[in-house]
């Protein structure tokens, strides 16, 4: 087993610094309360995201999560529940969770930086972007789910029938 170094890593730049010079040359909404957060909001197709962007010194992480509303009723909750363990199979990089006291979906997944390595902005991009393309690729399987009363495996079906052109 390694042990990590008790030593603080220097860095040249603030992990989350990069972040916001992202959000600041995309003109997104975003406000850093804290040296190691940024709040950034982005709109969607179908609705709008909160991503918070958070460097873990100790775990020398940048993490990422993006969350939208859900509004789950309680009698829909377990449904949504094993929607997200469908999705969470069919994922490779980052994973759903379902926050039921904030009724809340969100999408995690977290850039390892250990050893004082530094994220570039295309590597902070693309971690943004892969959480925006599930929320997005994801948030009509959960209106299903909720509204239409949908089983998650007919939602998960429904939002991965992939169509070709436009009408």
């Amino acid at each position: 087993m390694l042990i990590a170094s008790e030593k603080s890593i220097e860095r040249s730049e603030h992990p989350v610094d990069v972040v916001e010079q992202l959000a600041a040359s995309n003109d997104w909404s975003f406000d850093r309360d804290d040296e190691d957060e940024i709040s950034i909001i982005v709109a969607g197709a179908w609705t709008e995201y909160h991503i918070a962007f958070t460097w873990l010194p100790d775990l020398e992480t940048l993490h990422v999560s993006c969350a939208f509303d859900v509004k789950a009723p309680e009698l829909r909750r377990t449904e949504v529940t094993r929607l997200i363990g469908a999705i969470n199979e069919q994922m490779w990089i980052g994973h759903f969770d379902f926050w039921p006291d904030q009724s809340v979906v969100m999408h995690r997944h977290g850039l390892l930086l250990s050893g004082g390595a530094h994220p570039s902005a295309p590597q902070c991009a693309a971690l943004l972007d892969n959480a925006l393309r599930a929320c997005e690729r994801h948030y009509q399987a959960f209106q299903f789910v909720l509204w239409a009363g949908k089983s998650a495996k007919e939602a998960l079906e429904a939002v991965n029938f992939d169509t070709l052109g436009e009408a």
